[in-house]
């Protein structure tokens, strides 16, 4: 401990490191922490300019979805299907990853027949025939790239901005920014869900969603399936709801005196999540019960909607959080990584997240959500167009496909394009911190001065490299 001889209290060594503005990352600034978000404390002049999009929903598909197979099309891949994939494509140089060890790198055309889709003659699979029916209210990116090989670094850099664990994630950067538009329910909240194809499926850690070195109540709120969709939030039996309310007082009462004597703005949040948690034992119930939705709404979304747990039922859940003004769903669905038995497990996990994908966004559509409401879709990277084994396809982060929607995009408009093999972009290249920094975009940030305090820095989610908004897919 550490005496403050001025005012005669006891500061933790946290909090004084907080406060002389040494270290500690989040404490760097505690008069920042004490505010609930960057726009109330009135940091970085946030919103920059009138937002797009009022709300985000990242639908992410954990694994690397096969954009050979759903998206990217070449004309002339099926004619190089077995050819050797030549050094001038590779680089000059070996693969890297599962497959590096190959004496061949075998050429394999898409497994499904690809076509042009809607009045934007846009290019999809018939593995995705409900997306393709949606075609023109897509903004279909063909030439994403980035720097992580494995899911691990892949998945923390494109949900973070870092290859390295411990930095906030996207939804939490959100939330900072412009805090909640619903006062009982958190900026941000995240659905997960396990796909068939590939079981199991790679494991997903809650630092994707952490807040790193932001104030911790700005990490994402993992909603469970059930009726009790958020652990501790049900009262004990016997507890009726003015006691609670009186119970909390008192905490709030105590924890005051503790920040009052120890300096430790988490103790603020600490209160502030309390608060939050009694708000939601109303609210959270209530969204989760689908008895008011009615059997359009299961023809829309597919039967697998009335299962909790399922990727369309967390589809179906963030359209009711789209409703009530969260400000950034995050779906999380696992399976997406074919190294073998590539077709019935990519049809397994087309089957999965099809249908659902696109009912979202007809029915964040019909409901006059989509033009406030920023959907992507899309996973860490993309796959080779060599083949792993005989049929299986190893990791690609040199171009694959994403696409967004609503939000202040361009529907009907494909961007960007990768080589005769779907391998290397060759046209528009867009990094993940493009990406982030074009989400942002649309929320009303900039991202150059979006900006946290941390180490001594002016820290931010796209980090030190250039990074563009992409204003070519922006209406």
């Amino acid at each position: 401990m550490i005496i403050n001889d001025d005012t005669n209290t006891l500061l933790s060594r946290r909090a004084f490191l907080g406060q002389s503005g040494i270290g500690l990352g989040a404490l760097a600034a505690t008069s920042l922490l004490n505010d609930a978000t960057a726009a109330e404390s009135g940091q970085n002049d946030l919103p920059h300019f009138p937002a797009k999009a009022k709300r985000v929903i990242y639908m992410f598909q954990s694994g690397g979805p096969s954009h050979i197979d759903l998206f990217d099309h070449s004309p002339a891949i099926k004619k190089l299907h077995g050819s050797e994939l030549p050094d001038s494509i590779r680089g000059g140089q070996r693969v890297t990853g599962m497959t590096a060890g190959l004496k061949n790198f075998l050429v394999c055309g898409p497994m499904s027949p690809m076509k042009q889709r809607g009045e934007s003659g846009t290019w999809m699979s018939d593995f995705i025939p409900y997306t393709a029916s949606i075609a023109d209210k897509l903004t279909v990116i063909n030439s994403m790239h980035t720097e992580a090989i494995n899911h691990d670094p892949g998945i923390t850099l494109i949900n973070t901005g870092s290859q390295i664990p411990g930095r906030p994630s996207l939804g939490a950067w959100a939330g900072y920014g412009l805090g909640s538009a619903n006062e009982n329910m958190p900026a941000y909240i995240v659905l997960l869900s396990q796909g068939s194809g590939k079981n199991p499926g790679q494991p997903i850690f809650s630092r994707l969603w952490g807040s790193g070195f932001l104030p911790s109540n700005h990490q994402g709120v993992l909603m469970r399936s059930g009726r009790n969709p958020l652990l501790y939030l049900k009262d004990p039996n016997g507890l009726d709801r003015s006691t609670r309310r009186e119970m909390l007082d008192d905490l709030a009462a105590l924890n005051g005196d503790s920040f009052a004597r120890f300096g430790d703005p988490e103790i603020q949040t600490r209160i502030a999540q309390y608060e939050m948690a009694f708000r939601m034992q109303t609210t959270a119930p209530e969204i989760v019960d689908l008895s008011d939705e009615p059997e359009s709404t299961f023809k829309l979304y597919g039967d697998a909607a009335r299962q909790p747990g399922t990727y369309a039922y967390n589809c179906l859940l963030a359209r009711r959080l789209a409703e009530r003004d969260v400000r950034f769903v995050q779906l999380f669905h696992r399976g997406w990584d074919q190294h073998g038995s590539l077709v019935p497990h990519l049809t397994a996990q087309c089957q999965d997240t099809d249908q659902a994908s696109a009912a979202l966004l007809q029915d964040l559509k019909q409901r006059g959500l989509l033009e406030d409401t920023l959907v992507w879709w899309g996973g860490e990277f993309g796959r080779t167009p060599f083949s792993q084994g005989k049929d299986g396809r190893d990791h690609n982060p040199r171009g694959f496909t994403t696409w967004l929607a609503g939000g202040g995009t361009k529907p009907g408009h494909a961007h960007g394009a990768t080589d005769d093999y779907c391998y290397n972009i060759v046209k528009d290249p867009v990094h993940i911190n493009d990406m982030n920094a074009t989400i942002l975009h649309c929320m009303g940030m900039d991202h150059e001065r979006f900006t946290f305090k941390f180490q001594g820095l002016n820290t931010r989610l796209t980090g030190v490299e250039e990074a563009h908004v992409v204003q070519q897919i922006l209406a």
